[in-house]
């Protein structure tokens, strides 16, 4: 059901949730002081309620309405990448709902560039919860069809045409004057670390905190992927396969099999690759065949995304 600015600002003061495009992927937005807005989002995604959500603010002077610490380096990474698919995990408040923290003493915090969504948030006055609006583990929405080809018709969506960045923010935890990198993305380590002036801090796993998206199996099809090391290895499957599949290849394949190509440019292939899935997840293949993309800082956040979608669990 897609709606406009005013009725998605009425909804979602009203306690609803509304499905919202920014410029990484679509997400199932609430109030983020609202309790029962909240259990909204986790009902409506079936997600479990271990797993903290992203705070959408307006600017960076809304910071210390959520946070209780917002230190110089925080500020220098604010000042660097918002509005942008750049999300910042700090000390929060002790206000702040536990259900939007999943517990935790931190609150994830994002300002997106979606001008949209940035006129959404002006206006309402709202921090606004918003994971991916799929189903928990499935494959994100780029597009608002793909919103409701995945959660239903009856689900409000503010339109804003598909997505530039393609997949999720970059999450970084930053406390007093150390950082760790949570969850790659389209900007990179090297990026953060370059405005941050220091390496992310080697912290033992006790110290860092949940953040989004690092359930092993994520971002997922529901028709079963398998990743390759190579393009040969793909076409060694697919040779021996005795039901149809399709292929995610990252250059022109010429043996006549069904495939969609991505560029060779990992920003280009960020931004085509969950559109790439859902087609290909629609052909209903046996099977979608993956080549992995080259392992270089570059390609890091896209074959994160294609490792955890072709996660198979231990036996």
């Amino acid at each position: 059901m897609r709606v406009s600015l005013t009725k998605a600002i009425e909804l979602l003061k009203q306690g609803e949730v509304v499905a919202i495009p920014t410029e990484t992927v679509y997400g199932l937005a609430a109030d983020a002081r609202n309790a029962q807005a909240i259990a909204r989002i986790y009902a409506t995604k079936e997600r479990p309620a271990n797993n903290p959500l992203i705070v959408h603010i307006a600017d960076a002077d809304q910071v210390v309405v959520w946070a209780s610490e917002f230190s110089p380096l925080a500020q220098k990474l604010a000042q660097a990448f918002w509005p942008g698919p750049f999300t910042l995990v700090l000390p929060a408040l002790a206000e702040v709902s536990s259900a939007v923290r999943a517990g935790e003493p931190t609150v994830a915090l994002r300002v997106p560039a979606h001008p949209l969504t940035r006129q959404l948030l002006r206006e309402s006055g709202l921090g606004l919860a918003a994971p991916s609006a799929n189903k928990y583990t499935q494959l994100s929405p780029t597009t608002a069809a793909h919103v409701e080809s995945g959660l239903g018709g009856d689900i409000p969506v503010l339109d804003g045409g598909a997505c530039q960045v393609g997949i999720e923010s970059t999450i970084v935890s930053v406390l007093g004057d150390r950082w760790q990198l949570l969850r790659p993305g389209m900007i990179s380590e090297a990026s953060v670390a370059l405005a941050a002036g220091s390496p992310a801090s080697q912290a033992t796993l006790a110290e860092t905190p949940k953040a989004p998206g690092q359930h092993l199996l994520h971002y997922s099809p529901r028709t079963r992927c398998l990743l390759f090391d190579s393009r040969q290895a793909v076409y060694d499957y697919a040779a021996k396969a005795d039901d149809a599949v399709a292929l995610l290849l990252g250059e022109k394949d010429l043996t006549g099999m069904r495939n969609i190509t991505l560029p060779a440019d990992p920003a280009l292939a960020a931004e085509q690759l969950y559109a790439a899935l859902h087609t290909l997840d629609a052909w209903q293949a046996a099977v979608i065949l993956i080549e992995s993309p080259p392992d270089t800082a570059d390609w890091a956040a896209v074959k994160d995304r294609l490792q955890r979608a072709a996660y198979q669990a231990p036996a």
